[in-house]
Formats: C-alpha cells, structure tokens, sequence
C-alpha cells in the first residue's frame, strides 16, 4: 500500500473509534459520478443558462412549470449514466458495518440509495416520487421519465400537473427532525461534499457534540474551532485510501 497522508490515517482512526457516525453530503460528493455540481463552472445553471431562483421556486412553477420540466428532462438525460461514486459505496459499507446511524443529504439524485445505504434522509427530496397537485395519485420515476418524453408538462389523467417529491424554494426541507437527531446523537460526523451555505442543512453541524470530519475541495463554511479534521482534496480518492487502511471495506 502506498504511504498515505496523516489525514487518512486521523480519518481512519476516528471511524475505528466511533459507535455512532452521521453525514451530511452535498453535490460534491456526486461530481465523481457525472453530476456537475448545479452552480460549478460546468453546473446546468451555467451551461444551460438556468436561473435556479426561478425553476426551484415553487410560485413561479405553480404558475409557470414549463422551465422546470426543461431543467428535468436534461437531469433525466444526465441521469441514464450514473453510479454511485466510491464514497457513496464506502458510507453504505459503513452502515453495514453498523457503525453509520444514517445518511442527511441535500442532493435530488438518491445515489446513496442506489449505493446501498437505507437510512437516507433526503432533506431536499427526489424525483424518484412524483405526485399529481389536483388528485394526489403517485407515479414512478419510469412512469415520470415517459411522460417527459411525451409532453412538455407531465399532466395526471385527471388533468392536474404532476410534480417530482422535490423541494422548491417556499416549501419545507423534509427530515429535519430527524437529521437533527442524527447529528445530535453522532459521536463522529462526517461533512462530506457540502460547503455549508444552504440553510437549514447548513446549520445541522452546529448541533453535533462528537467529532468533525469535513472532506470538500471547496472551503467549507464551519466554525473551524468545532471541526476536528479538514480535509480539502478528491473525495472519492480519500475515502478510497481512508477504506484500505481500515480493511474489510469493500468500496468494488
């Protein structure tokens, strides 16, 4: 095994010793997988010309909802080709373990699902559920893929829109009570892919009395005094050495 960095050895060691781990992750955890971080250089918001402010806002798509779908036929498109990334496999490996209590992420693409993991709670929704806004019937993502295939706004047969289990801006996040337990029970919890800016996600590390371990490419906006490790480097290759040094990790 290649000499490894005194962070990944801290890292490890901190998961060794914990009981009860937690993470926060955001879109950097997923760049690795195809997804370009939404407001990066190379994010949809930019290369598409999207104004988040107005296809999230759940005003604008009540009386407009056609950018929205435009926005969510090129993630359907984007979304054909992903898999999870080596750090959505390690955290799943960590809740086999039993060490991990459960994932809060603020990302749409339920990744960590598809990874493996269970308890996931996903603040910021998804468009693997879809419901009509008139009659409240459910629709699964492959039924929602065709009907953005077929038609500019998905429609129920009733006549109502149907709209991903995603939140828009105006709507509550969901989990929050839940994510907040999480993070208060942690003994160690991971802060992974997420510069901290989006409220109340953002404030969720405030709660923690264990350990911090912050691993993003981008400064992270946390209290430093609270955050036992920093780590500013390639997720996916951190977690991969982090994972060798523990054995017994499967990340293949």
């Amino acid at each position: 095994m290649p000499q490894v960095s005194s962070q990944v050895k801290k890292c490890a060691e901190l998961i060794k010793n914990a009981n009860t781990i937690a993470v926060l992750t955001g879109a950097g955890i997923s760049t690795n997988a195809g997804i370009p971080d939404f407001r990066g250089p190379q994010g949809l918001y930019v290369t598409k010309k999207y104004d988040a402010d107005k296809i999230f806002d759940i005003f604008h798509f009540y009386k407009d909802p056609e950018p929205f779908f435009e926005f969510a036929r090129d993630f359907v498109n984007l979304e054909r080709t992903l898999q999870p990334t080596i750090a959505h496999r390690f955290l799943s490996q960590l809740e086999k373990m039993g060490k991990l209590k459960g994932v809060i992420t603020q990302n749409i693409d339920s990744l960590h699902k598809r990874a493996g993991s269970e308890t996931v709670y996903e603040m910021h929704g998804s468009f693997w559920e879809n419901y009509c806004l008139d009659c409240s019937q459910k629709f699964s993502y492959e039924e929602m893929k065709e009907k953005l295939l077929q038609e500019k706004i998905p429609h129920c047969a009733c006549g109502g829109v149907i709209k991903p289990d995603v939140v828009f801006f105006g709507e509550n996040v969901k989990y929050l009570p839940e994510a907040m337990q999480l993070a208060e029970q942690a003994d160690l919890f991971l802060v992974v892919g997420t510069s901290c800016v989006v409220y109340p996600a953002a404030m969720i590390p405030d709660l923690v009395n264990g350990d911090i371990v912050v691993v993003n490419m981008d400064e992270v906006h946390l209290r430093s005094g609270d955050v036992t490790l920093m780590v500013q480097e390639d997720i996916d290759r951190f977690f991969s050495q982090v994972a060798e040094l523990l054995g017994g990790v499967s990340i293949e």
